[in-house]
């Protein structure tokens, strides 16, 4: 098992979920952050960090497109151990849904 993070994090990546991660299996984009499946040890400690809680445990359903999404982009993406700087229209976008389709970015984040 795994975590995953969903569109719920995008254009918001608020990061908080990298500071209390203990084997910094989060890689980031442009807008998002991804989960690295074979690096996460499954210990949980990010979800509840998550202010829009985009962070879901893979056992739940309706997760298949997120936990391929994040495997490929982890693999792509710079990894980010240090909680950077979310954006400054973060909270605006907090609560919107249907994020993917609208705003989702291939391009990798700074990794810093």
């Amino acid at each position: 098992m795994t975590y995953v993070v969903t569109d719920a994090c995008i254009k918001c990546k608020y990061m908080d979920c990298v500071e209390v991660c203990p084997v910094d299996c989060f890689y980031e984009g442009e807008n998002m952050l991804v989960i690295h499946p074979d690096e996460c040890i499954d210990c949980g400690v990010c979800e509840p960090e998550c202010p829009p809680e985009a962070i879901k445990a893979d056992t739940e359903t309706g997760l298949e497109k997120w936990l391929t999404l994040n495997a490929d982009y982890a693999k792509a993406w710079p990894n980010i151990t240090q909680k950077g700087t979310p954006p400054g229209d973060a909270d605006a976008y907090r609560d919107e849904k249907g994020k993917y389709e609208k705003y989702f970015s291939e391009k990798p984040g700074s990794g810093v």
